[in-house]
């Protein structure tokens, strides 16, 4: 390995000229493309220096070094409306794609559990006691339901809905900061009490009136909880496993890509709050609340698996046309 007074000798030059280039301003052509390989360059060497070095002042420089660098070449105009547009276009599906496996290992700490309480609680109801779900059971065995929301009291229960389950999701996010070891205790408990609850009720008879009221409602909602908890898996990931990196420059990248879930989940659970509200607890048909529930989670699915992929095309052959020139 070569001592860091020979690694300075040896690539000095390209970050003065890189440093150059960002005082300038005004670049030309063939200088906008050498700041580009420059700026790669100087990225693998702030990796590099960070896994050897981490300690020696070099590590700073370099890292503030890119930080200027990458201010300059992705700065945008703050006025301009279309990149604020392109952030829900694009980049959160392009996001939710690339890590599209946090989001189904959260599905998976989510309907395990729930599937357990399901089962544990329609086979024996006595479970209710020691997971917090008495007063539930006590609601059932009476054969009532407390999904019947009276039409004066639904806007308020619309808006506590919403803050509620956006309360989850920001926990289901948030938590993880913690190594990740909250973002899975809320999915697994939420699992774990929605599976019972769902198994109280069919156990006394009314398994069929509570799915008519969640169908609705539930695509949309408990998808954009398994989002958040992904986001909150990456976070949890990137402290436990953070490569080259340091602990605390993994989690700023990996929290660049959460947040940008967690501001999705947002607006879904506003408009699941509405469902849950305004059409869940109404007399609809079960088969009008399904296609409720269905058409809301398929334009749910079609916004995140398709959006944003023209700028895959267009990279595509981009990177074709500089293969084929000569």
């Amino acid at each position: 390995m070569l001592t860091i007074s020979d690694f300075i000798k040896q690539r000095e030059h390209e970050w003065q000229r890189l440093s150059d280039l960002l005082n300038k301003g005004n670049l030309s052509a063939g200088e906008v493309r050498e700041l580009g390989v420059l700026y790669r360059a100087v990225i693998s060497d702030l990796a590099l220096v960070r896994r050897d070095y981490p300690n020696q002042p070099v590590t700073a420089y370099i890292n503030q070094l890119v930080t200027k660098a990458h201010g300059v070449i992705y700065r945008q105009d703050t006025t301009d409306f279309r990149a604020f547009g392109r952030y829900f276009t694009h980049t959160i599906p392009q996001v939710f794609r690339r890590t599209a496996w946090f989001t189904l290992a959260a599905f998976l700490l989510f309907i395990v559990p729930g599937v357990v309480g399901y089962r544990l609680a329609f086979v024996n109801p006595d479970v209710a006691e020691p997971l917090g779900l008495s007063g539930i059971r006590a609601t059932l065995e009476e054969q009532e339901i407390w999904t019947e929301i009276p039409v004066e009291e639904r806007p308020y229960a619309s808006t506590f809905i919403m803050g509620n389950n956006i309360r989850v999701a920001l926990l289901a996010f948030g938590g993880g900061v913690l190594f990740g070891v909250f973002t899975v205790y809320i999915l697994i408990t939420n699992g774990l009490i929605i599976g019972a609850v769902l198994g109280l009720a069919t156990h006394y008879g009314l398994g069929d009136a509570l799915w008519s009221f969640v169908i609705g409602h539930g695509f949309v909602e408990l998808s954009v909880i398994f989002i958040a908890g992904g986001a909150g898996l990456q976070l949890g990931w990137a402290l436990l496993n953070p490569g080259y990196y340091r602990r605390l420059d993994a989690l700023g990248q990996a929290a660049r890509r959460a947040v940008t879930l967690a501001v999705m989940s947002v607006p879904f659970l506003i408009a699941a709050g509405l469902i849950e509200g305004f059409i869940s607890p109404t007399d609809l048909p079960f088969a009008v609340k399904l296609s409720v529930g269905l058409g809301s989670g398929a334009l749910l699915y079609a916004y995140l698996l398709l959006a944003g992929r023209s700028d895959v095309r267009t990279t595509q052959r981009a990177r074709s046309t500089v293969t084929a020139a000569p």
